[in-house]
């Protein structure tokens, strides 16, 4: 598996990866309502780092990045389980050091234990579209606010 940055070309399998994975983990959501150009307007202006194995896309990660600010991180359905999640976070610059946070939907049991297990702890809740949602934060981010 490499990682690399993404590339205007990418953005077809992109869109096809965001489409698969909500389909798939998304269960709690209308996935008749889901579009191939949702990608383009989630992650627009944001960083995003991709995960390949030989050419297949294997997941990707979205960060805004004046906030740290996770914002998708989506790895194929086929890939699920294989470490794909945890090399993209490793792979986000400075990630032993620079606090990064994310939200997390609550119905997303999958998503909140694989991020438990990668260091983030819970700083905050809320509710947005009719969803609570967990506020996570890395390590870095728990350890400045006393939240170990």
């Amino acid at each position: 598996m490499f990682i690399r940055s993404a590339l205007p070309e990418d953005l077809t399998s992109l869109r096809a990866l965001f489409f698969d994975s909500r389909r798939t983990a998304f269960f709690w959501e209308e996935s008749s309502e889901f579009a191939l150009e949702d990608f383009d307007l989630q992650t627009m202006g944001e960083m995003q780092l991709l995960a390949f194995d030989g050419d297949r896309l294997l997941g990707f990660i979205s960060v805004w990045e004046p906030n740290n600010f996770v914002h998708h991180l989506h790895v194929h359905p086929d890939a699920v389980n294989r470490g794909v999640g945890r090399a993209l976070l490793l792979a986000l610059p400075g990630w032993s050091t620079t606090p990064y946070q994310l939200k997390c939907v609550a119905e997303n049991t999958n998503a909140l234990a694989f991020y438990r297990a990668n260091s983030f702890v819970q700083i905050g809740r809320g509710r947005a579209k009719d969803q609570d949602y967990f506020l996570l934060a890395s390590g870095a981010v728990a350890t400045e606010t006393g939240q170990s």
